[in-house]
């Protein structure tokens, strides 16, 4: 018989919440500091920057571990002049730089022009300023790493497009004298292939799992608890949220404004028969559930009661196709290939990349899309992104989880320092295997307490699907 996926009763384990969170010491980001240096004298800068502000802040935070929390801040490397670098904060951001570990090796800079207005700006410095005494001066190549890079199907000179305030652009190009000069220099850092992000140690991944350990049991909590009379925000409230740092706001959604994916959530009263849709993402997690609030396919509208049968099967296949295919060594092409050979058809409408590398922001960069000869690595961290849009009644199915790919080594390292989240891991892959009847290489690590769970019938959360036949 042939492998098909099917609905039926299922017992989702509790595989338990973490309470102590793992960190990144010192010495990790003092490495990574070493090899963007590396990588920047091989591409022949002569000074970098890192921009940041709340929204923008993972270069920042990878590197040094402070984060900006209202304000911006400028991190500014002079490669071969002796200078320490120089992280530029404005006057909130002065008390909170002791949550950088290293905070002590780097020179830090009050600059009052990255404060919030009505702030004293008295005796400021001007930026160019303050640039040339960090280092940087006429001639200089100076890389600048924001938060994305372009390509030539953008423009045709992409390594000169700047996403940092003008301002500051400005003054960067007028302390090296020319535009050209300066930059984009993302793609250190970035790129799927190369950049220092796309590839974590072991106390980054147990981080990341201890995250997706908490988004992923707040999406459950509200999608097992979830009946029809409360409101989007009582949805929430079953999330019991932790208050790690979120990637992006929280999505909870119901009826017709399921239908734009991204909305936050409302005093809207949830109905039986509504689509509904919910997210939670936070500093290296992100999980997602959509369906119907349903017990049946009898609640449903006579015009879709084949919603398995049309839309959730076959999404399932291709979700349980992605968690088989996925490992060390495999092509972004080939996972994409896996995917939309089974749901390429348009009425699935799925145009986003299935899949994606996740870190300190919700997404970094995706070496999965079609004909992608880019090979994933040990050590990244990669979500099961496959979203499907049909624009029709039948709305949409989702299941996005994260992982991690870890090799023999790394994972013996994982089980060693951290034995609770290796026994949380190993559990995950048992139910991935045993119960849900997906195939996984050694090498895939599910951070997700609903590793691969889809129920669609919302009301009805212990029927869902599973792989079945040879």
């Amino acid at each position: 018989m042939d492998r098909h996926a099917e609905l039926c009763e299922l017992e989702l384990p509790e595989f338990g919440v973490p309470t102590t969170k793992p960190s990144v010491p010192a010495e990790t980001f003092r490495g990574r500091m070493a090899g963007l240096r590396d990588k920047a004298e091989e591409e022949g800068y002569k000074g970098l920057v890192v921009y940041a502000d709340r929204e923008h802040s993972a270069n920042l935070a990878f590197l040094t571990g402070y984060d900006p929390r209202f304000e911006e801040a400028l991190l500014v490397i002079d490669l071969g002049g002796g200078n320490k670098p120089a992280l530029m904060v404005g006057h909130e951001g002065w008390g909170y730089l002791g949550i950088s570990p290293i905070a002590g090796e780097l020179k830090t800079v009050l600059f009052p022009s990255f404060s919030l207005m009505g702030q004293d700006r008295i005796g400021s410095r001007r930026l160019v300023g303050v640039l040339r005494s960090a280092g940087l001066e006429e001639g200089m190549s100076v890389g600048v790493a924001g938060w994305k890079y372009y390509t030539r199907e953008e423009a045709d000179a992409p390594e000169t497009m700047l996403e940092v305030p003008s301002y500051i652009a400005d003054a960067l190009r007028a302390v090296c004298g020319s535009r050209e000069l300066v930059r984009n220099a993302n793609d250190l850092l970035m790129d799927p292939e190369r950049g220092l992000r796309t590839q974590n140690g072991v106390d980054q991944l147990a981080c990341f799992e201890f995250a997706a350990s908490h988004t992923s049991q707040a999406v459950r909590d509200a999608v097992f608890g979830l009946r029809p009379g409360m409101t989007e925000f009582d949805a929430v409230r079953l999330m019991r949220l932790s208050g790690l740092p979120l990637s992006c706001h929280l999505m909870l959604s119901s009826g017709p404004r399921a239908f734009m994916g991204l909305g936050s959530p409302s005093s809207r009263r949830i109905e039986r028969g509504d689509p509904f849709t919910t997210a939670y993402g936070v500093w290296g997690a992100l999980n997602c559930r959509a369906g119907f609030v349903v017990e049946g396919e009898d609640d449903l509208p006579e015009g879709i009661r084949d919603y398995v049968e049309r839309l959730v099967a076959p999404y399932f296949e291709a979700v349980a196709a992605w968690y088989e295919h996925v490992g060390i060594g495999v092509t972004g092409g080939e996972i994409y290939s896996a995917v939309h050979d089974r749901i390429g058809d348009p009425f699935f409408g799925v145009s986003l990349n299935p899949g994606h590398i996740i870190s300190l922001d919700e997404w970094v960069h995706s070496p999965i899309y079609e004909s992608s000869t880019i090979r994933l690595r040990s050590g990244m961290a990669i979500q099961m992104d496959i979203i499907p849009a049909t624009g029709t009644h039948y709305f949409t199915i989702n299941a996005e989880d994260g992982i991690a790919l870890a090799d023999e080594g790394l994972r013996a390292e994982l089980a060693e320092r951290y034995p609770e989240a290796w026994r949380r891991i190993k559990a995950r892959r048992e139910f991935m295997m045993d119960v849900l009847g997906i195939r996984l290489r050694p090498e895939v690590l599910p951070f997700s307490n609903m590793p691969g769970y889809l129920p669609p019938y919302l009301l009805n959360p212990y029927k869902a699907m599973r792989m079945v036949g040879d």
